[in-house]
């Protein structure tokens, strides 16, 4: 038996209790997959972050739900690196390692982190409003709506989700997803989750307000997502939502509605960057048994 460092940070917040709770295991060199899956499963929430040394990039970091590995994730990467600015990482630019490549990092003064995630792609789909509005358990009218000139399209800056637009605030809080459904349909679309949002925000200054589902990687409703926000950010570019207009920055909603309010910053401008702070809750050590798994061999 050993044991190893562990964190909750919640990320995309600078208040405590808020924002979506990454775990964080800040010295992970040596751990097998198998125990990082047991550390990820032990921890509970949606992604833990490992950070292990890397023979590219300053860092490496993979990525864990409670079921699965899965190649990137944005509030546990803001999460991360609020941890290491706590613990005195200058401001500046790094290289981070993951299983989608090599990504820049932005550390400023203030902790806010700054991602720069992979290279934007967005494709339209061929699904049903009908299957989406049944699977979300939102009116079908109010998808239809919403997508005049936004519409279905799988968006991806690292993970893939299908970026769905509906037309009030009302509609994204009373969504009621049927689980099975919505893992059947991003299965059948190949995409990690699905991006639920409205223009029709709760503060004046934010761009949109949205949720996220993705049951089949083990997270049913994650509270506030960096890698769907970057996705979203790529599709409303990438349709021309503000026409020339752009905002040099938007400001997205989420999580409210599961009573963890956060708030993501996206940039996007070519590269797409996702931004946030993040605050540590918990701070203590696991057990974590032993494993004669032989560790896995990384490039």
């Amino acid at each position: 038996m050993k044991t190893t460092r562990v964190l909750q940070v919640d990320a995309f917040t600078d208040e405590p209790l808020t924002g979506n709770p990454a775990g964080v295991v800040p010295n992970a060199d040596g751990l097998s997959e198998s125990q990082m899956q047991s550390i990820a499963a032990e921890m509970g929430v949606s992604e833990t972050a490992f950070v292990r040394s890397s023979e590219r990039a300053d860092r490496r970091i993979r990525y864990f739900t409670p079921t699965q590995e899965v190649d990137l994730c944005g509030h546990a990467t803001i999460g991360s690196f609020a941890h290491l600015h706590d613990e005195g990482l200058e401001p500046g630019s790094s290289t981070l390692e993951t299983n989608v490549g090599d990504l820049e990092i932005d550390l400023e003064d203030d902790g806010t982190v700054w991602m720069t995630q992979d290279r934007p792609q967005v494709r339209e789909v061929d699904v049903g409003y009908d299957r989406v509005a049944d699977a979300l358990g939102v009116d079908q009218a109010a998808l239809e709506g919403a997508s005049d000139d936004i519409p279905l399209a799988v968006a991806s800056t690292g993970l893939p989700f299908l970026i769905a637009p509906i037309t009030y605030l009302s509609d994204v809080g009373t969504a009621d997803p049927e689980m099975t459904a919505v893992e059947a349909l991003t299965d059948a679309l190949d995409v990690t989750g699905v991006y639920l949002f409205t223009f029709d925000a709760l503060e004046r200054e934010s761009t949109l307000h949205g949720r996220m589902f993705a049951p089949g990687a083990g997270v049913p409703e994650d509270p506030v997502t960096g890698t769907a926000s970057g996705a979203v950010g790529a599709y409303l570019d990438h349709f021309g939502a503000f026409d020339d207009d752009f905002p040099d920055e938007l400001r997205l909603e989420q999580g409210h509605y599961v009573d963890r309010p956060g708030l993501v910053r996206v940039r996007v401008d070519g590269d797409v960057q996702v931004g946030g702070r993040g605050v540590t809750v918990l701070d203590g050590s696991l057990v974590v048994p032993a494993d004669d798994e032989e560790e896995i061999i990384e490039a």
